[in-house]
């Protein structure tokens, strides 16, 4: 089959740097107009460059050696060597030839190492066999190098000879991309890290911190979402928070843990949502304007059991829990089951998956939100980076209540992504937790009981009294404004206060201020 991409000089918006051909997945991808975003952009340089290849904008130019032909098998082999894997787009451009062409493919070199992936990969990701024998009885190849894939533990398939070892299921499959990000956070041990801190805290210190940190994270996950909840419906989703992990994870697990986010059911309804979902604004008439879409209704169920199953087998194959956690709940926020309340549940199946592995020490829930929200930025720009490429692919239309309707199928654009930003922005909001906040939590409860013992022996006063007066001074500065002086602490003599004052400062000397808001509780 032979592929038209010669007069080619713009490809999904993106413009081919000069006297270069689109290759592998930019030609496929042109060439079949593919329902599907192109994430990864090569192509073939004229003539010699020095090196194998080089990055000019989007795009990877390989140099002249590389190029694969004009051909549909040339290009497929080509991106499935050369390129990173995108099973989003490889399913769609699988699904957009008639199966004989993939079977002439498969033929052509039926013992090749890409060519048995990619029989492996439309059969097991469409569920329709091809009209071809079992493979001959060669080595059986991996599924995905794992030098660059974070992969599963491998599963044979004896009729194409391949090795499966991808993360999740024919009906919901993230790729992580072993980055050299990843690497490090893999290698930096941080759970153990988190088990030593938590291992040399006293058991009443420990659990005053995991208090303090469980009612951060709580506020924060309300606040990503732009709310200021009253303090018992904080504590109620707080405990949802800390039972996380002990429960497997199914939907009705998922349905439960919504069911205690939304209280009052007149205007929301709780459970999969029978209707379309956006994110974005509303113009002056109330018509959307949309930054994403979820998925349709009708594609709920099987897109959760999916999730589910996917995450059993990460959870049964001991991948990393951080990106375990990573792969399930930011592909629940991008299926978005729910009319409201989607963000939290995401960032509470993080505290699943964490709580499960054991990755977070027992009775400690890790501030992940409240990172989240310190790096709102940076967590929106992830989700947009994954969600606003799919827009193009996704026919609407508005509804008379001001809702959207999807027309058309979109199930594969929810069930194939690439986790790898969000795997290393999840990982890098766990650091923080890890190096930073639970221990300068402890620091600030330690250095907190060591003023308040100190004041006591200055002056006889109520501990509650005494623990607002170390509030009050640190968030001025280290001096007691005169408003309060002269109010709810006129008994206080000067040379009491000065004293006071002098505790918090030398007790306090050298903990970082930006935290004393944290305890503005």
């Amino acid at each position: 089959m032979k592929l038209e991409i010669s007069d080619v000089r713009m490809v999904q918006d993106s413009l081919l740097p000069g006297n270069c051909r689109p290759a592998g997945w930019a030609a496929l991808s042109e060439a079949l107009a593919v329902d599907a975003p192109l994430r990864h952009f090569s192509c073939i340089a004229e003539r010699h460059i020095r090196g194998s290849r080089r990055t000019e904008g989007d795009w990877q130019v390989f140099d002249k050696r590389y190029c694969p032909g004009g051909t549909f098998a040339d290009h497929l082999t080509f991106a499935m060597r050369h390129e990173p894997i995108d099973l989003l787009l490889l399913i769609s451009i699988l699904k957009a030839v008639p199966a004989s062409t993939v079977e002439d493919y498969v033929l052509s070199a039926p013992t090749g190492k890409p060519n048995r992936r990619v029989w492996f990969l439309f059969e097991h990701l469409t569920g329709q066999q091809l009209d071809l024998s079992d493979s001959e009885p060669v080595a059986a190849v991996a599924l995905l190098d794992s030098g660059d894939y974070v992969t599963g533990k491998p599963q044979l398939s004896k009729r194409h000879r391949v090795h499966n070892n991808l993360l999740g299921v024919p009906g919901f499959c993230p790729i992580i991309r072993r980055t050299s990000r990843l690497k490090e956070f893999i290698a930096a041990g941080l759970d153990e890290r988190a088990r030593w801190t938590v291992g040399r805290t006293g058991g009443h210190l420990l659990s005053r911190a995991a208090s303090f940190l469980l009612l951060a994270d709580s506020r924060a996950s309300f606040a990503i979402e732009g709310e200021r909840p009253p303090r018992s419906r904080l504590e109620r989703w707080g405990r949802a928070v800390m039972q996380a992990g002990r429960h497997p994870l199914c939907l009705d697990e998922i349905l439960r843990l919504h069911g205690i986010l939304i209280e009052d059911t007149r205007f929301v309804r709780a459970g999969l949502r029978p209707d379309g979902v956006f994110l974005g604004e509303r113009d002056h008439t109330g018509e959307p304007l949309l930054e994403f879409i979820g998925a349709r209704p009708e594609d709920l169920p099987e897109l959760m059991r999916n999730l589910i199953k996917a995450n059993d087998r990460m959870r049964s194959d001991e991948i990393d829990p951080v990106l375990q956690a990573a792969a399930t709940a930011f592909g629940f926020v991008y299926i978005h089951p729910f009319q409201d309340g989607n963000g939290r549940v995401h960032r509470c199946l993080i505290h699943h998956v964490l709580a499960e592995r054991n990755f977070a020490p027992s009775g400690m829930v890790f501030p992940v939100s409240a990172v989240m929200l310190d790096r709102i930025d940076s967590y929106r720009k992830t989700l947009q980076d994954h969600t606003a490429p799919l827009m193009s692919f996704i026919e609407w239309r508005p509804t008379p209540d001001h809702n959207v309707e999807v027309r058309g199928e979109t199930a594969d654009l929810y069930r194939y992504f690439d986790c790898t930003e969000a795997a290393e922005f999840l990982y890098a909001c766990v650091q923080r937790t890890v190096e930073h906040d639970l221990p300068q939590e402890i620091d600030y409860l330690q250095r907190h009981d060591k003023a308040l013992r100190r004041i006591m022996n200055t002056v006889e006063m109520p501990d509650r009294l005494a623990e607002n007066l170390v509030i009050l001074i640190r968030q001025n500065h280290g001096r007691l404004a005169l408003r309060r002086r002269k109010r709810e602490f006129a008994a206080l003599t000067d040379e009491e206060v000065a004293a006071i004052e002098s505790i918090v400062q030398e007790v306090f000397e050298g903990f970082a201020e930006h935290f004393a808001s944290e305890f503005n509780l």
